[in-house]
This record gives structure tokens, C-alpha cells and sequence, in this order.
């Protein structure tokens, strides 16, 4: 039950965490084209447009810590895997693209969450690579 429970938590933090990314986005100039991109290989948590940039964009969420960390080089491969299928599937392949992360630090008190943005965090990695 504990970890049913813990699950919950994590995923409702990760939710909120998502909504603050795009609102910090959004204020900034770029425009969120679509939210929780689902593929065989996982998730982009957000698909935005910023001028000639398709940004495919990874959200981590936590209480502390540097939740960009978490962007492991395996986290790296799906994600590219992800947005490539994404941009077969539009016939975008010739879209210049790029990865960024997000990071957003929600403290457990009432106090507005931290949120770091990495522009061109890494990289296109794998077999399936993309180029600019």
C-alpha cells in the first residue's frame, strides 16, 4: 500500500511540476505545442515551439536535490527515440531540433517552486541520432 501510495505522490508532483515548466516556458517566449508525447521508448514531457527550434523537453520534479541529474545518458537514448518518432510521424525531419530540461525544485512549504531551464541540455544520442 505504502508504495501505491508513494506512486501517487510522485506522479501528482511530477503533474504539477510539468504544469509550472510550461507556464515558465510559455512566459518566456516559447510556445507549448503539446504536453505527455507517449512512445514505446517512454515519454517527452513537453514538445515546444522557440522561433526556428522544435525543443523536445524533459521535466524533473523533486522536493530537493538537483533533480537534472536524473537525465541519465539511457534517459538521453529514449528521448531521442521518442522524438524521433514523434517527428516521423509529423513528416518534420527536416524541423531543427533540440533537448532541454527543465528542472523545477518544489519546496514542502507554501513557497513558489525553483525551476532552472537548461537550453540544448545534450545532444541527439543513439542509433537513431538527429542532426541539426
Amino acid at each position: 500500500m505504502r508504495s501505491i501510495v508513494r506512486g501517487l505522490f510522485t506522479r501528482l508532483l511530477g503533474d504539477r511540476g510539468e504544469r509550472a515548466a510550461a507556464r515558465y516556458l510559455r512566459r518566456r517566449g516559447m510556445r507549448v505545442v503539446m504536453r505527455g508525447y507517449h512512445t514505446p521508448w517512454g515519454e517527452v514531457d513537453l514538445v515546444a515551439r522557440d522561433g526556428d527550434f522544435l525543443v523536445f523537453i524533459e521535466v524533473k520534479t523533486r522536493r530537493r536535490g538537483v533533480p537534472a541529474e536524473a537525465v541519465t545518458p539511457e534517459k538521453q537514448r529514449r528521448l531521442t527515440l521518442a522524438a524521433l518518432r514523434f517527428l516521423r510521424r509529423r513528416n518534420l525531419l527536416e524541423e531543427r531540433c533540440r533537448f532541454d530540461v527543465v528542472a523545477v525544485i518544489w519546496p514542502d512549504d507554501d513557497r513558489p517552486p525553483q525551476i532552472e531551464h537548461f537550453r540544448d541540455a545534450f545532444q541527439a544520442v543513439g542509433h537513431g541520432q538527429m542532426f541539426r
